[in-house]
C-alpha cells in the first residue's frame, strides 16, 4: 500500500475528466484501509469507488482512497434462495454476469450498469423495473469515526428512488466494504414488462426467457442507446426522472398532450427526464468536444478533452431550459465534485 502523489484521475472516472489527485492510494484489504485511516486521521479524505457516478470539476487536494476490495462468497443457501457476499471493489456488471453463470436470479435487469458493487447501495441503482433494494440483504460498512465495522440491513438503508441514507443522513460517515444479496436459485421472478425488454425478447425469438435471456436483452437495449464509457466519456444517466403531482402533470398535458408518464402513487407520476430534455431540443447537440448523446438525451458525453466544468455548465443550461419550458425541475443523478 503506497501513497502516490500528483496522480491523474482520468482512468478512475467514467467521464474521463483529467483532474489530479494530490495524494492517491489504492487499498486491497480492510486491514490496510483501517491502518491507512488510523495513520492519516487528521487528513481530509476522498473515497473513490468505480468512478461511474461522479463529475470531477477540480483537482482533489484530499487524500484519495481507491476502494479496491475484491472477492465474493456464499453466506448461506436455502431451497430457493442464496445469500452472496460481494466485496466493494468488484465491478458491478462482472458480478451480475457471475451470478447469471451460476443461475442466481434477481440482478439480470441491472446488467451493464457501470460502477462497482460498493457504491450500488448509495444511490439504490436500478434499471428496467428493478432496483437494488429488491435483492439487497445487508452491507458491512466501516465507520470513519470509530473505525468499527457496522452492518446495515435493508430496512436500515431507507432506500428510495436513487437514494439511501448513504446519500443523506450518514453521507460521508461510512465506507461500504461489501454487500450481501438475496438471490433466487430457482423459480426466478422475471420482470419483462418494463421498457423494451419484451420487444427485444420477441426480436430474439424468445418466448420463454431465462434470466440470461433477460440480461442479454437488457445489454442489447443499453448498447443500442448508451455509449461505452471506454469509448466516449459519460456517467450513464446524468439526471433523475422527476416525480411530479397529478395536478402538475395535468397542467403539462395542456401544452404537451403527448407527454409520457409512469404512475408512482395515487397522487404522483414520474416523467421521463430524457423526454423533457429531447423535447427541449438538446438530444444530439454538441458543444465542441462535449454534448448530449445522439441516442439518449439523459446522457451527457465527453468526446475527449472536455473539463468537468464544461459538462457542469451544460447540465445547468439543460436544467434551466427544462424549468423554463415545462415548469419542472430535474435533478442531477451524479455527484458533482
Amino acid at each position: 500500500m503506497e501513497i502516490k502523489h500528483n496522480i491523474s484521475l482520468k482512468p478512475y472516472n467514467t467521464f474521463g475528466i483529467d483532474v489530479k489527485a494530490k495524494s492517491f492510494v489504492s487499498v486491497n484489504t480492510t486491514e490496510d484501509l483501517v491502518t491507512l485511516l488510523n495513520t492519516n486521521q487528521d487528513q481530509p479524505k476522498f473515497i473513490l469507488g468505480g468512478g461511474s457516478n461522479m463529475l470531477l470539476t477540480k483537482d482533489i487536494t484530499d487524500l484519495v482512497i481507491h476502494i479496491n476490495l475484491k472477492g465474493k462468497s456464499i453466506v448461506s443457501e436455502s431451497e430457493e434462495h442464496i445469500l452472496i457476499k460481494c466485496n466493494a471493489g468488484e465491478n458491478w456488471h462482472e458480478f451480475v454476469l457471475w451470478c447469471l453463470e451460476h443461475n442466481y436470479g434477481g440482478l439480470e435487469n441491472m446488467s451493464l450498469i457501470p460502477g462497482n458493487v460498493g457504491t450500488s447501495p448509495i444511490q439504490n441503482i436500478g434499471a428496467y423495473g428493478v432496483e437494488l433494494k429488491d435483492t439487497f440483504h445487508s452491507c458491512e460498512a466501516l465507520n470513519l469515526k470509530t473505525l468499527e465495522i457496522e452492518t446495515f440491513k435493508n430496512s436500515d438503508c431507507k432506500f428510495e428512488y436513487r437514494n439511501s441514507i448513504f446519500k443523506t443522513t450518514v453521507k460521508g460517515q461510512y465506507i461500504i466494504l461489501n454487500v450481501t444479496f438475496k438471490l433466487s436459485t430457482k423459480n426466478h421472478h422475471l420482470k419483462v414488462d418494463y421498457g423494451a425488454i419484451k420487444e427485444q425478447l420477441i426480436q430474439n425469438s424468445i418466448s420463454t426467457p431465462t434470466i440470461k435471456d433477460i440480461s442479454n436483452a437488457v445489454i442489447a437495449i443499453r448498447q443500442s442507446k448508451l455509449p461505452d464509457p471506454k469509448e466516449i466519456g459519460n456517467s450513464g444517466s446524468f439526471f433523475k426522472n422527476p416525480v411530479i403531482s397529478n395536478e402538475a402533470f395535468t397542467n403539462l398535458l395542456k401544452n404537451f398532450p403527448e407527454a409520457p408518464c409512469y404512475k408512482v402513487s395515487t397522487s404522483e407520476v414520474k416523467v421521463p427526464a430524457g423526454w423533457l430534455i429531447e423535447t427541449a431540443g438538446f438530444k444530439g447537440k454538441t458543444f465542441g468536444n462535449y454534448g448530449v448523446h445522439k441516442k439518449q438525451a439523459l446522457v451527457l458525453v465527453n468526446y475527449g478533452g472536455a473539463s468537468g466544468n464544461d459538462i457542469l455548465k451544460l447540465s445547468q443550461l439543460i436544467q434551466e431550459t427544462v424549468l423554463r419550458i415545462f415548469d419542472i425541475e430535474i435533478e442531477a443523478e451524479v455527484n458533482i465534485l
